[in-house]
């Protein structure tokens, strides 16, 4: 993804961390704010998933750290729910004054909650979407149990919350209760997402139905069956940033999107990792690598895509030539297989130096077709442009881009 890392002063003077991941190219057609779990960071591995879904929709999304956590200034025993609502409001002024208001709003576990709070006064935002939330924002004091006693009696404790240990005080339990909910889900008036996981044995299922059932149409629920909380498996928090970045695209005001022209395709590989983004026209794409050479695997190889710009062309070509011919062509498949093969002469053929490439081609051809007809459109699949152009050897020219 590219991203830009941010900073900015919450309605206190702290100095809040954030990152705003952007689409490969041109202009995003929106922006996303996302609230972290309770004590957790921007930097959560299922947040990187779920922005990057965004990103591929075209999208940018500001994730960032609340007060006294992660690279955020200030002392996460001086805040509270209430000072989370407010850092999230001052995320929202942010994008709105350096970018443009965000109009999706999403939240995890706690952040969850407090966007719940905060969305309905959010002008801009169109939809919520919420993941493992609880309904009510007191529900966070069970994890406090054990330090719950002392912060009773001392007014301050350290609490062990998820492994690690947070020095907190007795009036963030005090400002949890007091904190007004009657008619905040109701009054939303957002399209509203509720995705919860029905193993979650941190927020029980039965809050994402309180909040559904709360909640003012439109609204939708989608179950993240088998996934712990902090969708700690990739492919949970993948699965979740897809369905939530193809059902806000639905409610955003789009901005005209910037695309590379006809012809034109752009990729960029990160600092990590081989994930590769893919811009052609306007469609965007994911190349990566199998992990069992280090990738996510969260697209095609480039030979894959090479493959599949064979196969789809051979297709088409087959397609426009039935229909020109007036052949009785109902369908095409093609399966294309990569390999490197030792030449069969040669004083190198046991070594890589004489090795090719090699691209086997099987079509597959459904129709009421003469035996004739199926040997001339085997002829014609040669004739693709694509198959053309490999055969050709094409000139690659390199130069570096300013």
């Amino acid at each position: 993804m590219r991203f830009k890392k941010v900073t900015f002063k919450n309605s206190q003077g702290e100095e809040l961390s954030g990152r705003i991941d952007f689409p490969l190219i041109g202009k995003p057609k929106a922006f996303v704010l996302f609230a972290h779990c309770f004590t957790c960071s921007k930097n959560l591995k299922s947040v990187d998933h779920i922005s990057h879904a965004f990103t591929q929709e075209g999208m940018a999304i500001l994730r960032f750290d609340f007060t006294g956590l992660g690279q955020s200034k200030g002392d996460f025993a001086d805040t509270n729910f209430s000072s989370n609502l407010s850092d999230l409001k001052d995320a929202y002024d942010y994008l709105e004054q350096q970018y443009e208001a965000p109009q999706i709003v999403v939240g995890h576990s706690l952040g969850g909650a407090a966007v719940l709070h905060v969305s309905g006064m959010l002008e801009n935002v169109k939809a919520v979407a919420t993941i493992g939330a609880p309904s009510t924002p007191e529900h966070v004091t069970h994890l406090l149990d054990n330090g719950r006693k002392e912060l009773e009696e001392k007014g301050e404790a350290e609490v062990n919350i998820g492994g690690r240990t947070f020095k907190m005080k007795k009036q963030f339990l005090d400002d949890l209760e007091k904190k007004e909910r009657e008619g905040v889900i109701k009054n939303l008036k957002k399209s509203l997402l509720v995705i919860h996981s029905p193993q979650d044995n941190i927020v029980g299922i039965e809050n994402a139905q309180e909040i559904y059932m709360e909640a003012m149409h439109p609204k939708s629920f989608i179950s993240l069956d088998g996934s712990d909380h902090l969708m700690t498996k990739e492919s949970d928090a993948k699965y979740a940033g897809s369905i939530i970045a193809s059902w806000s695209a639905r409610y955003i005001e789009e901005n005209d999107p910037e695309e590379a022209p006809e012809g034109e395709v752009w990729t960029r590989v990160g600092e990590k990792g081989f994930t590769t983004e893919v811009i052609s026209g306007r469609h965007q794409m994911i190349a990566d690598e199998p992990p069992s050479v280090g990738g996510d695997d969260y697209g095609p190889t480039p030979y894959g895509y090479l493959l599949s710009g064979l196969g789809a062309c051979t297709a088409m070509t087959l397609r426009m030539y039935a229909d020109h011919k007036k052949i009785d062509l109902k369908e095409v498949e093609v399966k294309l297989t990569h390999d490197k093969v030792h030449k069969k002469d040669g004083e190198n053929s046991e070594s890589s130096k004489g090795k090719i490439d090699q691209i086997k081609r099987k079509i597959k051809l459904t129709g009421d077709l003469t035996d004739e007809q199926r040997k001339r459109l085997i002829e014609i699949a040669d004739r693709c442009p694509v198959h053309k152009t490999l055969e050709a050897k094409p000139d690659i020219l390199t130069e570096e881009m300013k």
